[in-house]
């Protein structure tokens, strides 16, 4: 199973009852976190959550909003007495960014690791994880992100047998790993049945809504996607500062083809984003508006 928590669903700046945008994802023992802006670790406290698991750091932007939260949570960890490896990717430019906001973080008993996108679209395996990072289109460079939990095919002993796989590889080979046994390869497609439908959850703030983000959140779980404005008037404001309204956000989740939306990302001004849902809910039925702390176990299939 797949937990996800939207920790904070505020653009701009945090208010007295809304922390901004960031989302944690947890599988397996392990958490991933989506952006980190101001107050971010005050909002996983809220959760009930803890940063001490928390593997990877994934970032959409280096606006204030996405990353000033940063430091503080990178002493918070220090502080719990941390020394494992945090990962963190983003943007070109994420390890100078890092470094200049840990001036106020300068000592940490762990190492930092970075990974820089460069390309439109990239994939990377980590922590059980398979994040697919794809470019998105704001006034600075931007990226949504894919959190996916692959699922290999369940062991078949007659295909183990009838490959003359000796059972003593069985149980590695289940695992994924690739055995050398007597001079032989052994390799897990030799044992293992059709891969097995796995999750997806997509994540995607500050843009206007272009076809990658409907290409890349095609049949997802879950995809939360930035509503910045629910006011019928503000689709010039969207267009002028590069980001989405209600009804594109729906009308990307039914091209899509979804199975549910959160908003999120709300404009400070938007006091109350479910006034504006009908318009949402008549494009996308499976529509709600996020709010901060909610949370959801996706299960596989079976």
């Amino acid at each position: 199973m797949l937990d996800i928590s939207l920790l904070g669903t505020g653009g701009m700046m945090p208010l007295p009852k809304r922390w901004l945008t960031a989302m944690m994802a947890r599988y397996n023992g392990k958490s991933l976190l989506i952006d980190c802006g101001e107050g971010t670790q005050l909002a996983i406290k809220e959760c009930g959550l803890s940063v001490n698991p928390i593997e990877v750091i994934c970032f959409t932007h280096y606006h204030a909003d996405h990353i000033s939260g940063l430091p503080g949570l990178l002493l918070s960890m220090g502080n719990a007495d941390r020394t494992e490896p945090i990962t963190m990717i983003g943007p070109e430019g994420l390890e100078k960014v890092v470094r200049s906001l840990r001036v106020i973080a300068p000592e940490l008993p762990f190492e930092i690791k970075f990974i820089e996108l460069k390309e439109k679209t990239e994939t990377i395996h980590i922590a059980g994880y398979a994040i697919d990072a794809f470019k998105v289109s704001h006034k600075v460079t931007c990226y949504g992100y894919n959190v996916r939990i692959e699922r290999q095919g369940k062991f078949e002993t007659e295909k183990a047998n009838a490959n003359n796989v000796p059972m003593k590889c069985w149980n590695r080979l289940q695992k994924g790993e690739t055995v050398i046994e007597d001079g032989i390869t052994y390799t897990p497609d030799m044992v293992l049945g059709e891969t097995r439908k796995g999750l997806k959850v997509t994540y995607c703030t500050d843009t206007r809504p272009v076809d990658i983000i409907a290409e890349m959140a095609k049949d997802a779980d879950l995809f939360i996607c930035e509503g910045m404005y629910g006011e019928p008037d503000k689709q010039a404001k969207a267009r002028e500062y590069k980001h989405m309204t209600f009804e594109e956000a729906a009308n990307l989740a039914k091209k899509a083809e979804v199975k549910e939306m959160w908003l999120t990302h709300f404009s400070p001004s938007l006091v109350r984003p479910s006034d504006y849902m009908k318009q949402v809910t008549d494009i996308f039925p499976s529509a709600v508006p996020g709010k901060d702390g909610k949370t959801i176990t996706l299960n596989f299939e079976d």
